[in-house]
């Protein structure tokens, strides 16, 4: 053959295996559909080690669930060893990967787990199945690729094979998860270490962190209904935003009382250190009024929520602010600690305090009474609320003042 022939048939061969390449490349996409951009090694790691990165980082990572640590489980003062701990939880936003944060905050000696999952999808830690969290500390774990779906029970698995001391948990979380030691299974409404459930998710501008008390947390609401303020604020956001609860049973603005460190002390940790915040929500101060000892001070109250709003505002966060509701008929009701009370609202509606306010007060109060919650909204105790009444606040949220983005003009306001 001559020469040029052959170099003419070898071109021709190598254009042919070219094109059948490009067409079974062409082919795969049309028929399996779009793929998720595969995590770089140096983004995997970089994401483990920074819990609070922010929206607009690499692999823009928002967290679609959080809880806060409020203390050591009672009776665990040896953990679950052996036990593979459930937590389930409920997401607000979707994405193509996820990261998880365990927690050993209230232990007082190291916390070995030996094997995680999310959603059955094996977890590392820097590129181990295993991980030691010091005690007081918390870890990242490294992405893994699963889909997440927005509005969706999320299951978190973990295994602690030693005593590990005090375990941090949140108690009733009005969800049902497990606990399973090989033998039996045993259902809990605790979450215990899970603290953060970050998502991959290149199209949300970032999360709205809710801190809050009991009325946050969603005490009197049906349990595994996630009927929560929050779950319902989520719902209206349709899965644009992240919704992040940090809300306790309990909790004050100022001082530690029968549940969680105060939030003044707890704030950076459970807010501006969670992962794209974008909106802070504040919903703090009617423990401080109601509950022994009882702050007589509304300017004590309102001063603390100031400070929370310029931390806030220090990171360059919109913060949304919530009206104290009432609670005449609750045991510790007093005409003064109301008096209290509606000072702070009068402060929080005068626009010195907060960006924005959303009138929870208003939105829940009988008409004909408005020191006392509405019948149709009340759980039994005068104080918190039912599903009607928590589907109520989060209605009340007005979600332009969530998404305005804080502007130098803002700040001056």
């Amino acid at each position: 053959m001559p020469r040029r022939q052959g170099y003419a048939l070898l071109i021709a061969l190598l254009a042919g295996t070219a094109v059948l390449a490009v067409a079974a490349v062409l082919g795969t996409t049309l028929f399996a559909g779009p793929r998720a951009a595969p995590i770089p090694p140096a983004e995997t790691h970089a994401a483990a080690r920074n819990p609070v990165a922010p929206a607009n980082a690499a692999g823009n990572w928002v967290a679609t669930w959080t809880t806060a640590p409020v203390g050591a489980e009672p009776g665990a003062a040896n953990g679950f060893p052996g036990s593979t701990i459930r937590n389930v939880v409920h997401t607000s936003v979707g994405g193509d990967a996820a990261r998880i944060t365990l927690s050993n905050l209230f232990g007082t000696v190291p916390l070995l787990v030996d094997r995680a999952t999310v959603n059955t999808r094996p977890v590392t830690f820097d590129g181990a199945t295993s991980v030691t969290i010091a005690a007081g500390g918390r870890v990242v774990s490294d992405p893994v690729v699963v889909p997440v779906a927005p509005d969706s029970d999320l299951r978190v698995d973990f295994r602690t094979p030693r005593a590990s001391g005090p375990v941090t948990y949140h108690p009733n979380t009005h969800q049902t998860s497990a606990l399973a030691d090989g033998r039996t299974t045993w259902s809990t409404t605790k979450w215990r270490y899970l603290t953060a459930v970050d998502v991959r998710n290149e199209a949300a501008p970032g999360t709205v962190v809710v801190i809050g008390d009991s009325l946050t947390a969603g005490s009197g609401s049906t349990t595994d209904a996630n009927s929560r303020w929050t779950d319902v604020l989520a719902d209206r956001l349709g899965g644009r935003y992240g919704v992040a609860n940090a809300g306790i049973a309990g909790n004050r603005l100022l001082t530690e009382g029968s549940a969680g460190q105060a939030g003044i002390v707890r704030f950076e940790r459970d807010v501006l250190s969670v992962a794209g915040a974008h909106t802070v929500i504040v919903a703090l101060g009617i423990n401080d009024v109601q509950q022994a000892p009882q702050e007589p001070d509304a300017g004590r109250i309102v001063a603390g929520l100031r400070t929370l709003a310029d931390q806030a505002r220090a990171r360059g966060l919109t913060v949304v602010g919530a009206t104290l509701t009432p609670f005449e008929g609750f045991p510790t009701w007093t005409p003064e600690r109301n008096a209290v009370r509606l000072a702070v609202n009068e402060q929080i509606r005068s626009g010195s305090v907060f960006d924005a306010y959303v009138d929870f007060d208003e939105a829940v109060r009988d008409p004909a009474a408005p020191n006392r919650v509405l019948a149709a909204y009340d759980s039994g105790d005068h104080l918190h609320f039912n599903d009607a009444g928590y589907r109520t606040l989060g209605e009340r949220v007005d979600l332009t003042s969530l998404e305005r983005a804080r502007t130098p003009a803002s700040d001056e306001l």
